[in-house]
């Protein structure tokens, strides 16, 4: 395994120039001139990064297991890793389409184990005509084949249409350019329409320094939205009356804020709290579970990638060691069955409360 570990290490040296990058067909990049440093400037935007991280939360509050063969070693070469900070890089493929893990390698006794994984920025690679995924330092346009279990390649979705994967925040981008445009309009709207107006007025008598004069005195206390008029002086308030305009922004906004809902959540009840039945509530919740387990299978697939490497590296060949999530279904009938057995086979009987306490029966149910 020397070989292969030594080819990893040295990785970024130049092995094989290639010129055959497909071009990413996402329309949003193509179409607004951006990239995706300006899909990173969407996460300022509160309600988007309120709801990415309502989706990240279940997968990663989640209880994992590492079983198979091999459980036990991998368990301990994760000690030396961050899992929780994996899991949440290789979920960053949802948003960007795809995500490039960085993992470094070093030789500890007999074993060669990763002691670090790192995302890398989406601009350094690209995807070639054989759908491989390659490096381009420094934006160069020859690009540089990529070691074998160097990267973890995580794409969210791919397809012969999308090979660089589908990316949501393609579908947020011109919610939340919309959105920020309303709020500025609107921010302009109130300094110009939301303060009282003051109106000054002075005998046509009175001299052009005395009517700027009180213009100044005027300004001071209003910060400009004052008006001078020709009578005996007269100051009076005028409140605007601009509802209709300010109805428009808020439901632009809030719109916008639901599109975003639905692009990262596909639901908006469990960000956005609005009337509705018991029923559309169990049926957005179901929606966002069965989302979250989708994610699960995007990070178990990922870290089982990256327990192949290991094993390989190893032991010559892989073998059946997954890392997997426990749901709360299975984290229940696990607890069953253990119980169960010990009830059986170790003779011990345990109580009322016990049950209760432990699978949230009533004192009513026991008999």
């Amino acid at each position: 395994m020397t070989n292969i570990y030594n080819e990893i290490v040295k990785f970024g040296n130049g092995f094989g120039s290639i010129m055959d990058a497909i071009p990413n067909p996402d329309t949003v990049l193509r179409k607004s001139g951006s990239t995706y440093a300006g899909y990173r400037d969407l996460l300022y935007d509160a309600h988007l990064w309120s709801c990415i991280q309502s989706r990240k939360s279940g997968t990663l509050s989640t209880q994992h297991e590492v079983v198979g063969t091999n459980s036990q070693f991998i368990s301990e070469v994760f000690n030396s890793l961050d899992i929780h900070q994996l899991a949440e890089d290789i979920l960053d493929s949802l948003l960007y389409g795809f995500q490039p893990i960085e993992i470094y390698w070093k030789n500890e006794g007999d074993f060669t184990i990763p002691y670090k994984a790192v995302s890398k920025p989406q601009e350094l690679f690209y995807i070639d005509s054989e759908g491989k995924l390659r490096y381009r330092p420094n934006g160069q346009a020859n690009g540089i084949k990529i070691p074998e279990m160097k990267f973890l390649d995580i794409r969210n979705k791919p397809s012969h249409s999308a090979p660089y994967g589908t990316a949501l925040l393609s579908k947020c981008y011109w919610p939340i350019k919309f959105k920020n445009g309303g709020i500025r309009f609107w921010v302009n709207f109130m300094e110009r329409y939301g303060m009282p107006l003051l109106i000054g007025k002075y005998s046509r008598g009175a001299s052009k320094a005395e009517s700027e004069r009180l213009a100044e005195e005027l300004a001071g206390m209003t910060e400009d939205s004052v008006i001078v008029a020709p009578n005996d002086i007269d100051i009076s308030m005028e409140e605007p009356h601009r509802y209709s305009s300010v109805r428009l922004y808020s439901e632009m906004i809030k719109l916008s804020n639901s599109e975003v809902s639905k692009a990262i959540l596909s639901q908006t009840l469990t960000t956005e709290v609005s009337s509705g039945s018991k029923a559309a509530a169990e049926t957005h919740y179901k929606i966002r579970n069965e989302i979250i387990r989708s994610d699960m299978r995007l990070v178990e697939s990922a870290i089982n990638t990256l327990i192949g490497y290991i094993v390989k590296l190893n032991f010559g060949q892989t073998d059946d060691t997954q890392f997997r999530y426990i749901t709360e279904q299975e984290n229940l009938d696990t607890k069953l069955e253990r119980d169960l057995k010990i009830q059986r086979f170790g003779g011990i009987a345990f109580c009322n409360d016990y049950w209760i306490k432990q699978y949230g029966y009533s004192k009513e149910d026991i008999v």
